[in-house]
């Protein structure tokens, strides 16, 4: 890609001479590339109106893959690559940091709050109100949106008075369409496999292992947009209604007689089929998304900064994205400090925190069963990514048993929440910091909430029931079976209250 660049009036337009100015339509001297010469022509009939007026983010922004090892060389977005092509590394996003710049602080924030709730499209979306630092080139009518982002940043109030901390907060990132965080990415990953079909990419359906919200979110964007999606999944390893959504949206649904790295190691090849497209977070597509969390989470602060982010990690790319939302924010001068990350595993897949305990040495491991399902993964696509934003960010990893994630959920939603398993490892973990002092007690924590809770209602019906092996159930609550009779009725709700 090449940039141009004129003044007028102490404004500045970069346009790409590769997509618009060298078109037919601009020779011709009309289309948007022309509209956009025409206006650096002081002569030009366009008279006096000045750039400003024109808004033509694609052409002010731009973006690219490129290594995260650091080889040299850059690849378009729309091209159909997961590694890098000289040493095997995964991508990542790289934006024009430059010219991102040169729209100051302010300007950037008083642009985003103007979206916020905005009915205009794309910007009612959470994702798709930060276009510009997120997938600037997207044309508007690809943009495939089901309102994702906007989430309740929860005050914990009760509950973080329980564990003697008053500034504890909980992103409900499942109050989504499909449930899950897992919306953020797949908004942008979707959107441009739309705009790759419309420029004459042969695509015929995206796929994906997922251990359940990654298949649903891609059979729900596929729907909307009219893709073929395909999800492999391990049979017997996901909840009912993680199953049934993505069979409810129409996508071909595998069962696979395996865990999901065995699922992650078949949907590899098979993307290395003609016209089929890999939706795994090896894909950074999806990461650009999933960063606007961190944004989202300083902005619903009025631009202020947690003290600390806790979220639950199983394939890591989420942690990455985490990091790469406050790197943004911290480059273009959004905020002057970064937070302190915890990564929370469960203690039965938990290859980062024996990776963290072992000086950074990673080694695959077979997760085993657990109730957080989402995160039960031995063979992390995204290790080194993860492994790269917990050194930058003064990170940690903690882990929580079967009994300390069950106890953490329950406890929490006694006190309002509906919490899913794997929130309930993020906020055992964050108990464990706090109880030796490595989260103080004054400061200001964020704990991500992956996904919904009534995804996994199996999970709460066995906790209550006591069901859970090695769980004591310490806040069961399982209904009083009654006569219909009043007197019987009143004396168990009076003596109950």
């Amino acid at each position: 890609m090449r940039l141009v660049s004129a003044a007028n009036r102490g404004h500045t337009l970069y346009i790409r001479t590769d997509r618009f100015a060298q078109t037919d339509a601009t020779r011709r001297g009309t289309g948007p590339a022309a509209a956009c010469l025409d206006l650096l022509n002081p002569r030009s009939r366009s008279g006096s109106k000045p750039i400003a007026a024109l808004y033509c983010a694609a052409m002010q922004y731009s973006c690219s893959f490129r290594c995260v090892a650091g080889c040299e060389g850059t690849h378009d977005v729309e091209e159909v690559i997961y590694r890098c092509p000289k040493c095997g590394e995964l991508l990542e996003v790289q934006h024009d940091i430059e010219a991102l710049s040169r729209r100051g602080p302010a300007a950037w924030i008083k642009l985003f709050d103007e979206r916020s709730g905005s009915s205009r499209w794309p910007y009612a979306s959470g994702v798709w109100g930060k276009k510009e630092w997120v997938l600037p080139h997207i044309e508007d009518d690809c943009i495939v949106s089901l309102n994702e982002g906007g989430t309740n940043l929860f005050w914990a109030e009760r509950y973080g008075a329980s564990l003697g901390l008053p500034d504890l907060w909980i992103k409900l990132c499942g109050n989504s369409h499909t449930g899950s965080f897992k919306d953020l990415g797949m908004t942008v990953l979707v959107s441009v496999v739309r705009q790759m079909i419309k420029h004459g990419k042969p695509i015929r359906a995206i796929v994906c292992a997922s251990t359940g919200d990654t298949s649903a979110a891609l059979a729900a964007y596929c729907a909307a947009a009219g893709i073929r999606a395909g999800v492999l999944l391990p049979r017997g390893k996901v909840t009912t209604a993680q199953l049934v959504q993505p069979l409810a949206n129409g996508a071909l649904v595998c069962a696979l007689d395996t865990d999901f790295d065995g699922c992650m190691a078949i949907v590899k090849k098979l993307a290395e089929e003609d016209g089929i497209y890999l939706a795994n977070s090896m894909n950074s597509l999806r990461l650009e998304g999933q960063k606007t969390v961190a944004i989202e989470i300083v902005q619903q602060f009025e631009w202020q900064v947690p003290d600390w982010v806790v979220i639950p990690g199983g394939n890591l790319g989420n942690v990455s994205a985490l990091g790469s939302g406050f790197d943004l924010m911290y480059e273009l001068g959004l905020i002057s400090r970064r937070p302190r990350i915890c990564v929370a595993q469960a203690q039965s897949a938990n290859p980062l925190y024996l990776a963290y305990k072992n000086g950074w040495k990673f080694e695959p491991i077979v997760a085993q069963p657990t109730e957080a399902s989402a995160i039960r993964i031995g063979d992390p696509v995204s290790i080194r990514r993860a492994i790269r934003t917990l050194k930058r960010y003064d990170g940690v990893v903690e882990q929580a048993s079967e009994a300390e994630l069950s106890e953490a959920a329950a406890a929490a939603d006694r006190t309002g929440t509906y919490c899913c398993p794997h929130t309930g490892v993020a906020l055992a973990a964050m108990g464990k910091l706090l109880e030796r002092g490595e989260i103080q007690k004054h400061e200001k924590v964020v704990v991500i909430s992956t996904a919904h809770g009534l995804k996994f209602t199996d999970f709460k019906i066995r906790y209550h029931e006591g069901q859970i092996d090695g769980v004591e159930s310490r806040v069961a609550n399982t209904p009083l079976t009654l006569p219909n009779d009043y007197e019987a009725v009143k004396r168990a709700v009076l003596d109950a209250i």
